[in-house]
């Protein structure tokens, strides 16, 4: 949203019955970020558990004119994705213990790349709106932009980039249960014109560290794209804004 992190707390649940390495794993990976993001970890808090999760409480700064908000996208915008989609699906398959060694290398790749150096390209262009795309996917965080934005997103699923392997896996219909549970979450809310089903399931799959969306006038669209391609971040345009008719988001061929 415009911030630059300042502190980060560690958050760690781990069972005693694994080995205590993997713990050090785990923090030596989460230091080295965010040392890479330019903040410094100060402590954390762990408790006992049965499964291992690991997270970061974080305090930031942004001047208060500077706050990018997730809804403010104008008709006339164009839509910019910084991270291809297709995590949730790969670490399905993961789990699962059949993905390739090189989707699973890819999918690493994108999960442990900051959205640090999206956003410093963006700070230099008029930004409307902006969001990351988690847990809802991107269809899911889409809406949430247009129905705040009181305007309809139009979504060209040919321009959408996937990660290697991700539309093989989502064919064989290994899917991540959040998969339904954002369809859920908004149907009745979009339309969609496509055919082929796995793409829709691929457009709500919840990701992992994925990119950041941009909403932003046309004039400055098409500048950001190419700064941002310049510097190796793989962004594409994935659609445009426009005046709310009936639906919040439009799904198109």
């Amino acid at each position: 949203m415009g911030g630059e992190p300042i502190l980060a707390l560690n958050i760690v649940c781990f069972p005693n019955c694994l080995d205590i390495g993997i713990l050090g794993e785990i923090l030596k990976g989460g230091a080295d970020k965010v040392k890479e993001a330019g903040a410094i970890i100060v402590g954390g808090h762990s408790v006992h558990d049965n499964e291992p999760k690991y997270g970061l409480s974080v305090m930031g700064r942004v001047h208060p004119d500077k706050v990018l908000p997730n809804a403010n996208s104008k008709p006339g915008d164009i839509l910019i994705l910084t991270k291809p989609l297709g995590t949730g699906v790969i670490n399905t398959t993961i789990k699962g213990e059949i993905a390739e060694d090189k989707h699973i290398k890819e999918a690493i790749k994108h999960m442990t790349t900051l959205n640090k150096y999206a956003a410093d390209c963006a700070r230099n262009y008029k930004i409307n709106a902006c969001t990351d795309i988690t847990g809802f996917g991107l269809l899911g965080h889409a809406y949430e932009m247009a129905e705040g934005s009181k305007v309809c997103i139009s979504i060209k699923s040919s321009n959408i980039k996937f990660i290697e392997g991700a539309i093989e896996y989502a064919k064989m219909g290994l899917l991540p249960a959040g998969t339904y549970r954002n369809k859920k979450h908004i149907e009745n809310k979009y339309e969609a014109s496509i055919t082929e089903e796995y793409v829709l399931d691929l457009l709500f799959d919840p990701q992992t560290s994925g990119g950041l969306l941009y909403s932003l006038p046309e004039n400055e669209a098409y500048k950001l794209l190419r700064d941002l391609n310049n510097n190796g971040i793989e962004a594409f345009i994935v659609g445009n804004v426009t005046e709310l008719i009936d639906k919040h988001i439009y799904i198109e061929p």
